[in-house]
């Protein structure tokens, strides 16, 4: 009779741990590998300790704002058995605080073999964004994913805890205990797939007893029908789509009503009543591909009030119409991207107040040359509210007229232009030039009259850097200015900086510095000054073992009585072992 070519006593141990693991653990998923077993070590033990050591010295601040002496004592320790990760830490502090985490409160399995991946325990599956979308469950599941064109996807557990009301503590809000399974069975032919999705919640009416009236608590139901389909039209054109039709009840309490007018397959798996409604959510988008270009458009409707228990949250009552352009010409060198949409909600036109926003960017990338390239960016952004009707804009006498009711536009642009530019470069050094421009600029408007709210901000950021290759050294020098303008007040911030690294000891010891200085001007008046100097270094042994040590003196300064002068001197050794 044939055996397998495993120890005994090698097995028994495998059984043993896996047993005892799953019978421990009841929201960490991790993927096990099944079918590396008698291949792979069945246990890997990682970890490490560290300490780390803070002293603190100052002059010019009040006592007690930070202690003298701290220490951070942490550790943690991780088994892995076949991709199985069991993770444990601790954390210790002299300021008497105590932590310590282990996996096994929230804890799932995701075994996988060949193509079978199983979900046990905590986990959390998607199946498209308007069903099943990324929601916790404690439960089962499965993904099945075999060659050829048939996909299939099942789960089942407990999406919701039932938390029962605490007087004492408001924050606490009750919840039913919520079930639910679902599935989703795909097809495809190389770029072409359809997806089939049913996914239904529930609520248990009995898991919550003697709910106060105060709480706007009720026991949901949902069934939830999706499709998605993905088709390549020609051999540059493609298109997909995705639909899904939301059965919610949001009082199961309630008794059956046959009248309800809802039309929907229910298949007999939901219950309706007076509180079902029926709501619908869509998405469609197309890409037309060519060798220098793409083009692609996209639309998203999605019903006032649409819902799924499979989502945490989900936003509602919106129309989404965007498109994008990418290309590359000049054989490459430039590159770009075109990108815009329009949003706006109150999609029945039943609510007070709608709002349209428009969102627009431009990307751009130029290769100037071997050693230069140019990227520039641009986007605005407008959110459009209005509460007023139509009737009072005709009647309007002039712009000034009832700027207290809502014809609000908020306008925003941001752009930035960065380039490297390579100096030179051979064995012995490299030079090099970054510098990035950026604007930002906000506004508002109402009743068509500019609002004095408004800020521009600007940002300069430059820097020469040098490297010593057969040195292991580099050398930075770095400039830093922005100005800020709101309402009445301009401030401005600016200063150099100058950063050294180096490698030593076979790159076993690295070590830097760093000296920047900071000064700000409000309105033209100096303001605060700040100069500070760092010192670094660490050093690893046997990779293993790593030392640091690092120290920080920063000066403040400023010309108002209001403005005191600090000197702070911050000292860090720290040490960790890893395993």
């Amino acid at each position: 009779m044939y055996r397998p070519k495993y120890h005994t006593y090698a097995c028994s141990t495998v059984v043993v741990l896996v047993s005892a693991l799953f019978l421990l653990s009841p929201a960490t998923s991790q993927a096990q590998r099944l079918d590396a077993i008698g291949k792979e070590k069945p246990i890997k033990v990682t970890g490490g300790i560290g300490l780390e050591q803070v002293g603190y010295l100052s002059s010019g601040l009040q006592e007690g704002r930070r202690e003298p002496y701290n220490f951070f004592l942490t550790g943690n320790i991780n088994f892995d058995l076949f991709g199985w990760a069991v993770p444990f830490s601790f954390s210790y502090t002299n300021q008497g605080r105590v932590a310590f985490s282990q996996p096994f409160n929230q804890y799932g399995l995701t075994p996988t073999y060949k193509w079978i991946t199983g979900h046990i325990g905590y986990t959390s599956m998607n199946f498209s964004s308007y069903t099943l979308s990324g929601h916790l469950f404690n439960g089962v599941g499965v993904d099945l994913a075999p060659a050829g064109r048939f996909k299939f996807s099942a789960m089942y557990g407990r999406l919701q805890q039932a938390v029962a009301p605490d007087t004492n503590r408001a924050e606490v809000v009750p919840a039913y205990r919520r079930m639910g399974y679902g599935f989703k069975a795909s097809y495809g032919t190389g770029k072409d797939n359809i997806d089939l999705i049913l996914f239904r919640g529930k609520d248990d009416p009995n898991s919550l007893t003697g709910l106060s009236p105060q709480y706007n608590v009720t026991p949901q139901e949902n069934l939830v029908l999706g499709v998605n389909v993905r088709k390549q039209l020609l051999s540059r054109l493609s298109v997909n789509a995705e639909v899904a039709w939301s059965a919610l009840t949001r009082d199961a309490r309630l008794e059956s009503d046959t009248s309800n007018q809802v039309k929907f397959p229910s298949l007999g798996l939901i219950q309706k009543n007076s509180t079902t409604a029926l709501y619908m959510a869509y998405k469609a988008g197309m890409t037309y591909s060519a060798t220098k270009y793409s083009l692609g458009m996209g639309y998203e409707w999605v019903a006032p009030e649409y819902k799924t228990l499979g989502a945490y949250y989900f936003t509602n009552d919106f129309e989404n119409i965007t498109g994008n352009f990418q290309f590359r010409m000049f054989k490459d060198k430039v590159t770009g991207g075109l990108n815009g949409g329009v949003q706006h909600n109150n999609l029945k036109q039943d609510k007070q107040s709608t709002m349209s926003r428009w969102v627009g960017a431009l990307n751009l990338s130029w290769v100037a040359s071997q050693k230069m390239n140019i990227n520039f960016s641009y986007s605005n952004f407008q959110s459009f509210v209005n509460i007023k009707s139509d009737f009072d804009y005709i009647n309007q006498v002039s712009p000034y007229q009832n700027l207290d009711t809502l014809n609000y536009t908020q306008i925003s642009s941001n752009a930035s232009v960065s380039m490297n530019y390579s100096i030179s470069r051979t064995r012995e050094k490299a030079q090099m030039l970054m510098t990035n421009l950026s604007y930002m600029k906000s506004s508002d408007l109402q009743g068509g009259v500019k609002q004095p709210t408004g800020t521009v901000f600007y940002n300069l950021n430059t820097a020469y850097s040098m490297q010593l290759i057969p040195k292991n050294m580099s050398i930075t020098l770095g400039f830093n200015a922005n100005r800020n303008s709101a309402m009445n007040m301009q401030s401005m911030t600016l200063g150099p900086t100058v950063g050294v690294n180096k490698t030593m000891l076979n790159k076993k010891l690295r070590t830097s510095g760093t000296v920047s200085w900071n000064g700000n001007f409000n309105n033209g008046n100096a303001g605060v000054k700040v100069l500070t100097a760092r010192v670094s270094g660490a050093y690893t042994v046997k990779k293993k073992h790593n030392l640091n040590l690092g120290i920080t003196g920063l000066n403040r300064s400023g010309n108002s009585t209001s403005t005191k002068s600090i000197s702070e001197l911050t000292s860090t050794l720290g040490y960790n072992y890893n395993f």
